[in-house]
């Protein structure tokens, strides 16, 4: 059974009403989640690709990927859970794991599913709620994985249109 329902929630992937790129993110975390993060991401097998500015490397360590100096580009990484859907992890600090998903990649419930299912993976990793804000207005989550129900759930009334 889906997490979210695409007839329920579809004005929440609207990027007119949403902004194209949400936040999406885990507070509270640590050196030891990010790394639970990139070893969930090479156990599943999911493409991906690490860079720091224009250069692509191997994935690093966690510390080595939170460290770069303060002048450096933010280090990012590319995961694709599947095909069309990429998620785009920030190193910006370690007591906040965030990445930015692409609405127009999320439509239909097919894809809706595959993006509760990533963020389930993500949850269940960390034992941590994951949280996706409309573009712009962090702190004001829409959904979330809720660890104690084991799944993605709706925050928020629905958007009139």
């Amino acid at each position: 059974m889906a997490d979210l329902l695409w007839d329920d929630v579809s004005s929440f992937f609207d990027p007119d009403v949403m902004g194209s790129l949400p936040d999406v993110r885990v507070p509270n975390t640590s050196v030891e989640d990010w790394q639970a993060v990139l070893d969930l991401v090479e156990e599943k097998g999911w493409e991906c690709q690490y860079s720091e500015g224009e250069t692509v490397l191997l994935v690093p360590r966690a510390e080595a990927a939170l460290s770069c100096p303060a002048d450096a580009e933010c280090p990012d990484l590319r995961v694709w859970p599947a095909a069309d859907v990429l998620a785009i992890f920030r190193f910006h600090a370690e007591d906040e794991v965030d990445f930015d998903v692409d609405l127009r990649e999320l439509q239909g419930q097919d894809r809706l599913d595959v993006f509760c299912g990533f963020l389930r993976e993500i949850g269940r990793r960390l034992g941590k709620p994951v949280l996706m804000d409309p573009e712009g207005d962090y702190g004001h989550a829409v959904l979330s994985f809720d660890v104690e129900a084991d799944r993605v759930v709706l925050l928020a009334d629905q958007r009139v249109r």
